[in-house]
């Protein structure tokens, strides 16, 4: 069987809350889980001490017989010194300007220039 340690949405509508639970990868996402381990609490300011709370033993428990976190669970393991900090995911070509974007962006670059020169020549004089 194999093991995620994942969130599992609770709350009201508009008002999340979740439980980090760990859990088979093959039930559904507020489905049944075999244990929790923690919350989590997007509503609360980043640096409130109540937005994670994370039970660090049975987190390190959970790792050693195999649990694979989600991406955000592995943020906050990662931030509670269980795990090391993941890298910082990107995604380059996905995040870029398209076409049209970058097109624009070079016109305003060069329109930007020629005002910078036009600016240098006329103080010059």
């Amino acid at each position: 069987m194999s093991l995620k340690i994942r969130l599992t949405r609770g709350g009201a509508k508009k008002r999340p809350f979740y439980a980090i639970v760990v859990t088979d990868a093959r039930s559904p996402r507020d489905g049944r889980f075999i244990e929790k381990i923690g919350t989590y609490n997007p509503m609360l300011a980043k640096d409130h001490p109540e937005r994670v709370v994370l039970n660090t033993e049975r987190a390190k428990h959970w790792l050693s017989v195999g649990a694979q976190p989600t991406d955000r669970v592995e943020l906050f393991l990662g931030r509670a010194e269980v795990i090391p900090a993941p890298s910082q995911r990107q995604n380059p070509k996905k995040a870029a300007p398209k076409a049209k974007a970058q097109e624009r962006i070079k016109a305003e670059e060069a329109a930007a220039a020629k005002r910078a020169e036009a600016e240098a020549a006329g103080s010059a004089e």
